[in-house]
């Protein structure tokens, strides 16, 4: 199982950079490069709410689940 993060996707759509949705968001670009990569543990919905707010999204664009089957 998997959650796949699609961030970098919507901000190609939304032809906005890391550094501009950081700045919008105020979240720093540390954390956001954590999460685009998938290495974030976890996301608070707030947090989860300002991306798809900024990105004018749903959750599911940006998070996404694979099963991996044996």
């Amino acid at each position: 199982m998997a959650i796949i993060v699609n961030l970098d996707v919507m901000l190609a759509r939304r032809k906005m950079s890391l550094t501009e949705l950081s700045n919008k968001v105020g979240i720093t670009m540390a954390n956001l490069s954590i999460l685009k990569k998938g290495k974030a543990k976890a996301i608070r919905f707030s947090t989860l709410e300002l991306i798809c707010e900024t990105l004018d999204c749903q959750p599911g664009d940006i998070l996404e689940f694979e099963l991996n089957e044996l």
